[in-house]
């Protein structure tokens, strides 16, 4: 199924089904949506193509809220009718392109964690309107907004990462601008992709523990969308769990240094304990050993960082709510699933505390951090 749909969106998992679709659906019928959504398939996995039809059927999918929310027990299904379209990216490359050279007007995308790593086979021939898309989803952005800045320069563009990278929009503009200017493209091209594209910086929050078949998610009801303003950005849609913030650094902490910190530690006792196979996050914080151990980490040697940084009252009210959402009792967030990619994510959530500790000048000593990482063979100076 082939449909205008201003927002284009890459990648097909349950984190972005569970949030950002379903976002757009619930502001659709209150008018508050900019329109509908086309997905874009990367892989060639028999899997992936049944939840690529899926998500674009006539009937939407499911997105199962299970928790707590105020102490109070929340589980209904919501259904998900914003996709509008779904194309595989090496099959319908040039109706792709045609799209975002004349409909799309907010590109997404949750690209997982090595999805702004560049492909060397991608080059500059996939510029040209006959060839294949590039491997890489950089790539694959100059190529899109190669063939929009020909047909409509002037017209507006907004790129809104979510993947968990650190000022995403900022990190993801330099990747696709370098692509650019390795394969030579011209200076007023340059300029379009660093100065008219409005590549926009924002934290995604939700707890998204598993997929169902063969679309949709369970999902916690917990989420925040949290944007840095741009006053010439377009957003998807309005929602309350959208905010639009001037500190994002302050979210980013909040969200890396305590949930994320959480789940990486639980994560690297489950590896280094040899736990249980199938342990989840909830059965993790009900041993009573392993849950003391998380909560002397957190107020010995990451609270303590949040003080000195005068966000001391904002990260208790965040470990509040946190607390309630890892003792959710519905959602099987299994710690092998965090484990993945599991030497990359501590160093991304353990480093810049105990950084940001000594810039500080604080004495703690943070040993439960420094011998993860040592673990691991990281830095923990």
């Amino acid at each position: 199924m082939l449909a205008a749909a201003p927002i284009l969106q890459f990648g097909t998992g349950r984190f972005l089904q569970a949030h950002v679709d379903l976002f757009v659906s619930q502001a659709l019928p209150r008018g508050q949506a900019l329109g509908g959504i086309a997905v874009v398939q990367s892989t060639d996995s028999a899997q992936s193509s049944t939840r690529l039809a899926a998500l674009a059927a006539a009937q939407g999918y499911p997105v199962h809220i299970r928790g707590l929310r105020n102490g109070r027990t929340v589980d209904e299904v919501l259904r998900v009718s914003s996709v509008q379209s779904a194309w595989h990216a090496r099959r319908e490359w040039p109706r792709l392109l045609d799209a975002v050279a004349s409909q799309v007007q907010v590109i997404v995308s949750n690209t997982a964690d090595r999805g702004y790593e560049l492909d060397p086979a991608d080059s500059a021939d996939a510029l040209t309107a006959t060839a294949g898309p590039p491997r890489s989803f950089p790539a694959r952005l100059v190529v899109l907004l190669w063939h929009r800045w020909r047909l409509l320069p002037a017209a507006p563009m907004t790129i809104l990462p979510c993947e968990l990278v650190g000022r995403n929009g900022d990190t993801l503009r330099e990747i696709v601008a370098g692509v650019a200017g390795r394969w030579g493209a011209p200076h007023d091209f340059m300029a379009y992709l660093r100065d008219h594209c409005v590549w926009v910086n924002s934290l995604v929050d939700r707890i998204v523990s598993a997929p169902l078949h063969p679309a949709g998610a369970i999902a916690e009801p917990y989420a925040l969308w949290a944007i840095e303003r741009h006053p010439r950005m377009v957003l998807p849609c309005s929602h309350p769990d959208i905010v639009l913030t001037d500190a994002l650094a302050g979210f980013e902490r909040l969200k890396l240094w305590l949930l994320n910190l959480a789940h990486s530690f639980l994560a690297e006792r489950w590896l280094v304990d040899g736990r249980p196979p199938d342990e989840t996050v909830l059965d993790a914080m009900r041993d009573d050993s392993l849950r003391a151990q998380l909560e002397d980490l957190w107020h010995e040697e990451v609270l303590p960082v949040f003080d000195a940084l005068g966000e001391g009252a904002a990260a208790l009210a965040y470990l509040a709510d946190l607390r309630e959402r890892l003792l959710n009792p519905f959602l099987a967030h299994r710690l092998a699933d965090i484990a993945q990619n599991h030497t990359r994510k501590m160093h991304r959530r353990f480093s810049p505390v105990i950084e940001a500790a000594a810039r500080a000048g604080l004495s703690i000593r943070q040993p439960r951090l420094r011998l993860a990482l040592t673990n691991i063979g990281g830095d923990a100076a």
